[in-house]
């Protein structure tokens, strides 16, 4: 499949900061260093790219590789009705990034539901905490390493 035009000139403006891109089943991808985030995602919300919508952020564990974690932010250009992923890979022994709420106001809650599930910590952000885990519990249950029969401890009910 042939590469999209923004791939192309992504990858000739920004040579050294793009560590790998593909252009698999339709959506163009592009993989970088975190330190490099923030300002890919500025450049790319302005014309003539327009990627202005943050359609989700995730996080995935490959448990056994290094770096371990994966972060993916996909975007959309509604101008030219194009998606991109964007991939950050994170090591477990520093699982922290930037946060993109500044950014994108709806980051705000993906971010919390990453850290929530994952654990990882995004720098920057205004409210971090727990979105659907309650505040006492013990590790983050989308980890692969995450025991399936883990007792939880109980908290007390509110009367």
């Amino acid at each position: 499949m042939e590469e999209k035009k923004v791939i192309s000139e992504l990858k000739e403006k920004f040579t050294d900061r793009i560590k790998e891109t593909t252009s698999d089943f339709g959506d163009d991808t592009v993989t970088i260093d975190r330190d490099f985030l923030a300002e890919l995602v500025q450049f790319l919300k302005q014309k003539p790219y327009e990627y202005t919508m943050l359609l989700d952020i995730t996080c995935v564990d490959y448990l056994g590789r290094e770096p371990r974690f994966e972060m993916v932010y996909h975007l959309l250009s509604l101008s030219a009705k194009h998606r991109l992923r964007i991939k950050v890979p994170l090591s477990e022994k520093n699982l922290s990034i930037e946060s993109m709420s500044s950014i994108w106001k709806n980051a705000n809650w993906l971010e919390r539901e990453v850290y929530d599930m994952f654990g990882v910590r995004f720098y920057g952000h205004p409210d971090l905490r727990r979105l659907f885990m309650y505040d006492g519990f013990e590790g983050f249950p989308l980890r692969k390493d995450y025991p399936l029969r883990k007792s939880q401890p109980r908290i007390k009910l509110r009367k």
